[in-house]
């Protein structure tokens, strides 16, 4: 897949709330993902398609509903992909809140090598 396809592709399946399908599909097995703590303030990264997947299995287990969302179609450039993505949500233990995210994908050899996100 070009970097075109992939981000074409990922855009497809996250407009369609399934983030399990494209790490599935499009994430290498060794990719990593690199996001702000925000509780702590630290960059937390972890590496490894097994470790991505509990990252967002704990994210789902932070969540207590989930209001809404958007993501806005991607750009690409070059082997990188951006896109926004927002969403409406409360947290357990927090304040219903507005979430904003710039997303950056690396793609190396037709898959994501790399996810980060900045809030």
């Amino acid at each position: 897949m070009t970097t075109q396809e992939v981000a074409d592709r990922l855009y497809e399946l996250c407009s369609q709330n399934q983030y399990e399908q494209a790490q599935q599909e499009l994430y290498a097995e060794d990719a990593t993902s690199t996001e702000l703590n925000m509780g702590t303030g630290a960059v937390d990264s972890v590496t490894g398609m097994e470790a991505i997947r509990e990252k967002g299995k704990t994210f789902r287990g932070m969540t207590e509903e989930m209001h809404g969302g958007y993501i806005n179609p991607p750009s690409v450039f070059g082997n990188n992909i951006f896109l926004e993505m927002g969403m409406d949500v409360t947290m357990k233990n927090m304040p219903r809140m507005e979430m904003k995210e710039m997303c950056h994908y690396a793609v190396k050899d037709g898959k994501i090598i790399s996810e980060r996100f900045y809030y």
